[in-house]
């Protein structure tokens, strides 16, 4: 018998197609960071525009307004003077250049790894398909330059839950049948959504 692959930990929203089902094709839109922003960001964290036109990290929380997921970013070094890319922004970082590439499409599906707890991976059965669920917040890890956010284990319909589970992850099923990982899409909050703006 086959054994399944396991997920060691949550690692923040992957894209993986279009609602409609065609594949995610890798396009970003560039948006400022403003120089000296006090917190880390990392690839997989959701991000939203602020006033002034520049993008700071949003939490996984039924509070969030995202314009979308970082994946990156560039800008001038300054201890080293020259641009450089990077898997995530961090903090207080000062250049006037900082630019994050973010995925802003309303309409991406993400993977993303499903918790019990803080990073405690936990599981999702099919009657969850549907449902909507709470995002766990965590700090990112500054070696990968990966989040680490995640979803609930606990789907409900409250409609002030960030994200709706479209489908689950049939690879990474654990050994009784629980799957890990899910197939989720904004569910609410989004900017581009929000009629009254920024």
């Amino acid at each position: 018998k086959m054994a399944y692959p396991t997920v060691s930990g949550p690692y923040g929203l992957v894209p993986v197609k279009l609602l409609s089902g065609v594949p995610f094709v890798g396009v970003t839109r560039h948006y400022k960071i403003a120089s000296g922003y006090a917190t880390s960001i990392f690839a997989g964290d959701a991000v939203k525009l602020v006033t002034g036109g520049t993008v700071e990290r949003d939490a996984f929380d039924a509070a969030m307004t995202p314009i979308g997921v970082f994946m990156g970013c560039t800008y001038t070094d300054p201890s080293l003077g020259y641009k450089v890319f990077r898997q995530y922004y961090p903090a207080s970082t000062v250049a006037s250049d900082i630019e994050a590439y973010v995925i802003d499409a309303t309409d991406v599906l993400f993977k993303v790894a499903v918790v019990s707890g803080t990073t405690v991976i936990g599981d999702l059965a099919l009657t969850d398909i549907g449902a909507n669920v709470a995002g766990v917040d965590n700090t990112g890890d500054s070696v990968s330059g990966n989040s680490r956010c995640a979803i609930s284990d606990t789907s409900a319909t409250t409609n002030t839950l960030p994200f709706r589970i479209v489908g689950l992850v049939e690879e990474t099923k654990n050994v009784s049948g629980g799957y890990t990982e899910a197939y989720v899409k904004w569910n609410a909050g989004h900017q581009f959504n929000n009629t009254t703006g920024v």
